[in-house]
C-alpha cells in the first residue's frame, strides 16, 4: 500500500487548471519540516509537489494560500529531472486522496474576499436569535 501522510505549509498560492478532458487540478507545494536541524541551526526540510483533483481541488483553490498549514494524505511517487544547471534532481509528488486545512479559521477568513465568505442566516430583531428555515421533510421529528 502507497499511503503518505505529511503536514506542513504551503510555499506558494496554490494554481489550479483545467484538463482537456474537463477535470480539475489543484497543485501546490507543502514544505515539511525535519526534527534535526543543519550544522548551522538551521530548519531542515522537504518538499513536496501536491495535487488534488476535481472538487478537492476547486477547496484547495478556495482555501489555502502561501503559509497556510495543511495536513495531506495520498500516494506517493518520486520523479527525477534534469535541472537548468545540467544537475540531477529529485521530486517527491503527491496525489492527494485527502487535504486537511489545519490554519486557523480566523486566519483564512482574514485572507478571503468577503464575497466568498458563506452567507449568514438572518437574526430575528426582537429576540437575536438567528432564523433557520427548514422543509417539513428535514425536521427529526
Amino acid at each position: 500500500m502507497n499511503r503518505l501522510t505529511i503536514i506542513g505549509n504551503l510555499t506558494k498560492d496554490p494554481v489550479t487548471r483545467t484538463t482537456q478532458s474537463g477535470h480539475n487540478v489543484c497543485s501546490f507545494t507543502v514544505a515539511v519540516n525535519r526534527r534535526q536541524k543543519d550544522a548551522s541551526g538551521q530548519n531542515i526540510a522537504d518538499f513536496f509537489q501536491v495535487s488534488a483533483w476535481n472538487q478537492l481541488a476547486e477547496n484547495c483553490q478556495t482555501y489555502l494560500a502561501k503559509g497556510r498549514k495543511v495536513a495531506v494524505v495520498g500516494q506517493v511517487s518520486c520523479h527525477t529531472y534534469q535541472g537548468g544547471d545540467g544537475k540531477t534532481y529529485g521530486s517527491l509528488d503527491v496525489m492527494a486522496s485527502e487535504v486537511e486545512f489545519l490554519s486557523p479559521k480566523s486566519e483564512v477568513m482574514t485572507g478571503m474576499a468577503e464575497n466568498v465568505m458563506e452567507p449568514q442566516p438572518p437574526k430575528d430583531p426582537q429576540s437575536g436569535m438567528t432564523q433557520v428555515e427548514m422543509e417539513q421533510d428535514e425536521l427529526p421529528f
